[in-house]
């Protein structure tokens, strides 16, 4: 059965830091890219980073670049968003998603998706 679920998301100040993970599971012959991806209210979902499960190559958006960071442990099936230097902006319900195209950040190019964790930061 393939399974995503994430966890780590909470309230936090601008300028502080979180961690997200991501559990992977059943996914390891369906999917050789996981991405995160955030939504905030009334807006768009949108791709945040992503990695290549087989090689390691990363991806960031523009927004997140230099502050976010994302990394697997394969052996536990996890991959990790870090996130630095918070912003209010940053606020959002945050997933990871599994695909096997590449790390375009197109929705639809994602087929398996976690339920969500919700990332608050204060200004």
């Amino acid at each position: 059965q393939v399974r995503l679920v994430e966890s780590g998301g909470d309230s936090v100040q601008t300028g502080g830091s979180q961690r997200l993970s991501c559990v992977v599971f059943g996914l390891s012959k369906l999917a050789n890219y996981i991405g995160w991806f955030r939504q905030a209210p009334d807006k768009d979902r949108a791709g945040v980073a992503c990695i290549n499960r087989r090689s390691g190559v990363t991806s960031y958006s523009d927004p997140v670049k230099g502050r976010f960071t994302i990394s697997q442990d394969n052996s536990k099936d996890m991959v990790y968003l870090q996130m630095n230097s918070l912003k209010p902006e940053d606020t959002a319900m945050y997933y990871c998603a599994g695909g096997w195209i590449s790390c375009d950040f197109i929705l639809t190019n994602f087929h398996f998706w976690g339920q969500g964790t919700q990332v608050t930061v204060s200004s």
